[in-house]
């Protein structure tokens, strides 16, 4: 019942690829992960370090998103992009504003090992190579292949930091949704301790890191020396806030933070700039539409102005907020929840009012 509850709630749509957007039957029959770079209307290439991209300049400002758990997807041959519209958004490329504005867009793929029936199984392969089912990957199959020695956070930064390895740009930035935020957190800290070690250009440290409708699963774990995932994350944040990192939170459902299924961290978000959306143009079965939302919401608000904080000229976080903005918010005391604007995907019309932490 547990498992059948947390694929209800957490899992992704499973047809969530533009129709460019789509990958060939290789990318599933055989292990594929790392960084692709997009273009216009999701098409792609994948990151080859030394390589040339056509999708990619080394001085232009960066986003990268990263994904969650993908219970299902590699039999359904499908890995997400920037059109959302099957899981609820809009029926646009996401990433067209961020292009527009100068920036390369990429998404850090690790699909295949993502793909478990039970969550906490993915989860594990973020930060270990012996969690409950070490590194295996799925085929297009439904198989299972024992995987790299490596975990997939080491996979991950290995591609991040080899593609970006000339990055001479003034920014960037880390989306992670679901347990993607967690990767996200493990990515930049291993960045950090990298630059700390002189081995990865200051510029590859993330100057922001946005974690959207953020999954930490509850108990501690083995694996981390007995520790729960959200306590090392707050560990890691921590950590990076010293180096100047910026970290930004958007609650959009309740999936990630019942008892019953996941670890809400408060002490974590109380340490970012924490807003909690309110998308009740979905009914209160939508479940896993409110926790997709997160995603498709940040990208798409970066084609607007910032929104406000009711009855004043001061902005509330969102993905076009400045750094220095969501910074002041991630150090002060309040809590942003959504007050105008909620019954409307379209972010343009959302202002936000404080509450306490």
């Amino acid at each position: 019942m547990r498992k059948i509850l947390l694929f209800c709630l957490l899992c992704m749509s499973t047809t969530l690829n533009a129709a460019v957007g789509v990958f060939p039957d290789s990318t599933f029959q055989n292990l594929d992960y790392g960084l692709y770079w997009y273009g216009t209307g999701d098409t792609w290439q994948k990151a080859i370090p030394g390589q040339s991209n056509a999708y990619y300049g080394a001085s232009k400002p960066t986003v990268i998103y990263i994904h969650g758990w993908q219970n299902g997807s590699s039999q359904a041959k499908n890995r997400e992009s920037f059109n959302r519209k099957d899981a609820g958004g809009p029926d646009l490329d996401l990433a067209y504003a961020w292009r527009q504005a100068g920036y390369n867009v990429g998404i850090l793929y690790w699909n295949q090992f993502a793909d478990e029936g039970e969550v906490t199984d993915a989860e594990a392969k973020i930060w270990s190579t012996s969690g409950p089912k070490a590194m295996r990957w799925r085929n297009s199959s439904g198989v299972y292949s024992n995987g790299p020695t490596q975990s997939a956070a080491d996979l991950l930064f290995t591609s991040y930091k080899d593609n970006l390895a000339g990055y001479t740009g003034s920014s960037i930035r880390l989306l992670g949704h679901s347990l993607g935020n967690q990767m996200a957190i493990v990515i930049a800290k291993k960045i950090s301790d990298a630059v700390t070690a002189g081995s990865v250009n200051s510029k590859l440290l993330p100057k922001r890191v946005a974690l959207l409708d953020p999954f930490y699963s509850n108990n501690a774990k083995s694996y981390l020396g007995n520790k729960w995932v959200g306590e090392v994350c707050r560990t890691y944040v921590t950590e990076l806030k010293g180096k100047g990192v910026i970290f930004e939170a958007y609650r959009t459902s309740a999936v990630t933070s019942t008892v019953f299924v996941g670890d809400a961290n408060t002490d974590l978000m109380k340490m970012t700039a924490f807003t909690e959306l309110k998308p009740w143009y979905f009914n209160a079965t939508q479940v896993t539409e409110k926790h997709n939302s997160a995603v498709w919401h940040y990208l798409w608000s970066f084609s607007f102005n910032p929104p406000l904080i009711t009855g004043t000229s001061n902005q509330a976080a969102s993905a076009s907020t400045a750094d220095s903005r969501i910074s002041t918010l991630m150090s002060g005391t309040k809590k942003l929840v959504h007050d105008q604007g909620a019954y409307t995907k379209e972010p343009s019309d959302d202002n936000f009012k404080e509450a306490t932490r």
